[in-house]
């Protein structure tokens, strides 16, 4: 019903946004992949929309790409998965990171997002197996990251931080340098936002 809203970003309270469309407030529920991609506020912002209908309620999810919103659709599509925690799923782990989760049959990946336990994730598994679209992973999401940044990402993981968060803070982080300081810098930007 409600495919795609373009508008004036007016909040930004994680999970939830307001956006302004043409004077029309709409609070859309966002997975913190989104979340951080979103600009300032005030900024224009074009979020890929889905409507959920209950009989108590209207929800609107919002995603930054059109492959958070497929997968998001394959994920409240599995028994016993729904809105909230395929938003959860997206918010611990990128797309290319749930199929490459899937892919290798990673159950230990899935039960780091908050909410899943060891029979969801490998119901998760088992149901996304032949479902997910290995073209919705871009041509730059696939190839490795350099070592220095999966070495970055692999110390942020041990310290807790989520998939989301640990790639955030790497794409903020100074390409030149060093581990030890990237992680450092990584720390510094993850402090400020929690």
């Amino acid at each position: 019903m409600i495919g795609r809203l373009t508008g004036v970003l007016l909040e930004k309270h994680p999970p939830q946004v307001l956006l302004d469309v043409q004077g029309v407030g709409y609070e859309i529920d966002v997975p913190m992949s989104t979340f951080y991609e979103l600009p300032a506020l005030g900024a224009q912002v074009t979020l890929y929309t889905h409507l959920v209908i209950r009989e108590d309620l209207h929800l609107l999810f919002g995603f930054a790409t059109e492959s958070e919103r497929q997968t998001f659709r394959q994920l409240i599509k599995i028994s016993g998965v729904g809105a909230r925690t395929a938003l959860a799923i997206l918010s611990g782990l990128s797309v290319p990171d749930l199929h490459r989760a899937v892919g290798a049959q990673d159950s230990a990946r899935l039960i780091k997002v908050p909410g899943i336990g060891k029979k969801t994730a490998e119901r998760l598994l088992l149901e996304l197996r032949d479902k997910l679209d290995s073209a919705a992973i871009s041509p730059d999401q696939t190839h490795a990251a350099p070592t220095q940044d999966s070495d970055i990402l692999n110390a942020l993981l041990s310290l807790g931080y989520n998939d989301r968060e640990a790639g955030w803070a790497i794409k903020q982080i100074s390409s030149t340098a060093t581990v030890s300081e990237g992680i450092r810098q990584a720390l510094q930007l993850l402090s400020k936002e929690r």
